[in-house]
């Protein structure tokens, strides 16, 4: 049957097939945007997921590299943990966040920088002094520069997760709910105009048969009240009778 299935409770008139031919339009549009979004997020996700493996891999050796330099700074220099402690009043490495636009999604973008000047540069300078400024490097580049970069992926990670499920569970009701309920309203809108176009026909070709018969009925009386007409005029077989004629009359005894 034309039009099966779920459909939109509507009255079947050419107004409501051209609004349904509207929004269909508009459903496969934004069905087609919304699939392109998806692809565009899904790709992204891809890169940041590989983004952050090698982040991780690369921390890991960093880290290594750390440990070992304030291994370094702990046999030559000694203990320096209340040197820096009593440096250490105010935080020189902060971090700010921007917005990045990804198909319609804000993302966060987590910056590292320094403010102010080298809390540490007389850390060490008995002894120590050179080993001391690469510890901190090495623990700036791998504590806290990989620290806010991975926090960064990670961030965008849980947000584009979220945002490319919900974008698929939008581009899969319109593909499969939407779509074709508003295709098989058409269909059933489309049947219903036709049944009432052959209708229409069918009413009209009835009425016009009436008619024909009708007149058909009319010509026919005509006919016979001109013919009853011609008789009241003759004696009935259609010829015209003289009463003062020659004919022979019978006589009359009385």
């Amino acid at each position: 049957m034309s039009g099966a299935g779920p459909r939109i409770s509507i009255f079947p008139t050419r107004m409501a097939l051209t609004t349904m031919k509207s929004k269909l339009k508009g459903a496969q549009t934004g069905h087609s945007l919304l699939k392109r979004k998806s692809e565009a997020l899904t790709k992204r996700f891809r890169d940041i997921v590989q983004k952050i493996a090698e982040a991780k891999r690369e921390m890991g050796k960093m880290m290594q590299t750390a440990f070992f330099s304030l291994a370094e700074v702990n046999y030559i220099a000694g203990d320096i943990s209340y040197p820096v402690q009593e440096n250490a009043k105010n935080a020189q490495l902060r971090v700010r966040t921007k917005q990045e636009n990804v198909s319609g999604v804000m993302l966060p973008v987590f910056e590292s920088y320094m403010e102010g000047g080298n809390a540490f540069e007389l850390t060490g300078l008995g002894r120590g002094g050179q080993q001391v400024q690469k510890c901190k490097e090495n623990f700036i580049k791998a504590v806290v520069e990989m620290l806010v970069k991975i926090a960064s992926l990670q961030a965008d990670f849980v947000i584009l997760d979220e945002v490319i499920k919900v974008t698929n569970r939008r581009v899969n009701a319109i593909e499969h709910v939407i779509i074709p309920r508003i295709e098989n309203t058409i269909k059933y809108i489309i049947s219903e105009l036709d049944e009432q176009d052959r209708e229409e026909f069918f009413r009209l070709k009835k009425v016009q048969g009436k008619k024909k018969k009708d007149q058909a009925i009319a010509d026919k009386e005509k006919e016979d009240l001109e013919a009853l007409e011609q008789d009241d005029d003759g004696d009935g077989t259609g010829r015209t009778v003289d009463i003062l004629g020659d004919a022979d009359d019978e006589d009359i005894i009385f």
